[in-house]
């Protein structure tokens, strides 16, 4: 199930940019409801015009600030940062969802070409010595000034932003991080290109009945459909998304099949070829570590965590120890109980990780008379979404009221205005639950638009 969450804390469209190129729609205003982006509208050759233009809208408003006569202060550094490049923060925003949500050879061409722009874009302005004089002035000023709690929480995740960035290194140091993070970026994207490649890839062919035993009629439906689909009819169809391989895992009486499932799933990228990823893997491992060092940091654990509540990775390792000891005794009890099962169906094979789903649910049927199929009418999809708006409503008075009418990526997508318990309006929340295949695969959250206080709002 995927979701995104999109607090629109301004009800405003983002503006127009001066000089847009005619006819982009992702460079006009925005009319749609709540300012919700013109999806229905946009097509993967407005993009790059659309980050070529709002890059450069960007830098001037940048440039601006670096460049300003008088002494820095909150308002005219800190804050005009913050209120910077929103028109490219929209775009990037919406691109995102499409490539997570909505992809397709184009627009994985323009990621590849557009994405290490996008972040030398954010080196050239974190690592201006300009820029962060003006806020490391404003920084070591702070304890003077009488700011609000978010202006002196802006301002600490600004200076830290640019410090944890860079912008102390010399100049060669400068370079060789705006290197590092352009690789990091080609390898993640290429990464992820590879994942979904091999998500979309495989497919398990079923052509005899007997190869369904123990699939419940609903998902033995859903694969014959995946097989018309595919131009199999007449077939059953596995592939690698989680509606397909979950419940086969856990139904499927051929022991076979199921190991063949679950050796494509958790082997996808592992083959070897242009698709593998281990040598991105392995490539990303050691320019982490480059980076965490020429940052000051001993590993890329130091570097990561201490912007995060553990802090340090001895922290996190502290929780770690904590919990493994307890999990890995009830794993243990768990799986006696799936050898049991094992034997109780009068087989001697060992436990093998194709084999844990399976017998996951023998032992719920033996052990508590409960069928996690046979409950699968009491939750559709509409019902269990209401059931969690309902516990939002108890909980902090929020409300959701569908929209019928906005633009969507896809004719699945559906919207919904959350308000506050005083009828306030809070965020446009939409879903996207199932899979296809320019989506994603896995349950995940992003968002369209922030919430931030603008001119007082």
């Amino acid at each position: 199930m995927n979701v995104l969450l999109i607090p629109l804390a301004l009800s405003l469209a983002a503006g127009p940019v001066p000089d847009a190129p005619e006819g982009n729609p992702l460079l006009a205003e925005w009319t749609a409801p709540f300012g919700l982006p013109p999806f229905d509208q946009v097509r993967p050759a407005h993009f790059q015009p659309a980050f070529e233009t709002a890059m450069a809208a960007h830098r001037s408003e940048v440039e601006a600030i670096a460049t300003r006569p008088d002494a820095p202060t909150f308002a005219n550094t800190v804050a005009a940062l913050g209120a910077s490049g929103e028109r490219l923060a929209s775009v990037q925003m919406v691109f995102s969802t499409l490539v997570s949500s909505q992809t397709s050879p184009e627009i994985q061409a323009i990621q590849r070409e557009m994405a290490p722009r996008i972040t030398r874009h954010r080196d050239e302005i974190l690592l201006d010595d300009r820029l962060f004089r003006r806020v490391q002035a404003v920084w070591d000023g702070r304890e003077g000034l009488r700011l609000d709690p978010d202006e002196r929480v802006l301002l600490e995740r600004t200076w830290k932003s640019f410090v944890r960035n860079g912008a102390r290194l010399d100049p060669a140091g400068k370079e060789r991080l705006k290197a590092l993070n352009g690789e990091l970026t080609s390898l993640g994207v290429k990464f992820g290109d590879n994942l979904l490649a091999a998500t979309n890839g495989w497919r398990l062919v079923l052509d005899r009945p007997a190869q369904l035993a123990g699939l419940p009629p609903g998902h033995v439906e859903a694969m014959a459909e995946a097989a018309r689909k595919a131009g199999l009819a007449g077939k059953w169809v596995v592939t690698l998304h989680g509606p397909s391989l979950w419940p086969f895992l856990q139904y499927a009486d051929d022991r076979e099949l199921r190991r063949q499932a679950f050796v494509a799933s958790t082997t996808r990228c592992d083959q070897g070829g242009p698709g593998d990823n281990k040598a991105i893997a392995s490539r990303t491992a050691a320019l982490r570590v480059e980076k965490a060092r020429l940052l000051g940091y001993p590993t890329w654990a130091d570097y990561v965590l201490d912007d995060q509540m553990a802090g340090t990775p001895a922290a996190a390792y502290a929780l770690v120890d904590q919990l493994w000891g307890p999990a890995k005794d009830a794993a243990a009890r768990e799986a006696r109980l799936l050898e049991e099962s094992i034997r109780a169906g009068g087989k001697n094979h060992p436990l093998e990780p194709w084999d844990w789903f399976y017998y996951t649910e023998k032992v719920r049927r033996s052990r508590y008379d409960l069928d996690g199929n046979e409950l699968r009418p009491y939750f559709p999809i509409d019902r269990v979404r209401d059931g969690a708006f309902g516990v939002a409503q108890r909980l902090y008075g929020i409300t959701f009221t569908e929209i019928r009418d906005f633009p969507r990526w896809d004719p699945e997508v559906r919207a919904f205005e959350v308000k506050d318990r005083d009828g306030s309006h809070l965020a446009v929340f939409l879903v996207d639950y199932h899979p296809r295949p320019g989506k994603r695969s896995g349950a995940w959250a992003s968002s369209l638009r922030g919430q931030w206080v603008k001119d007082g709002k």
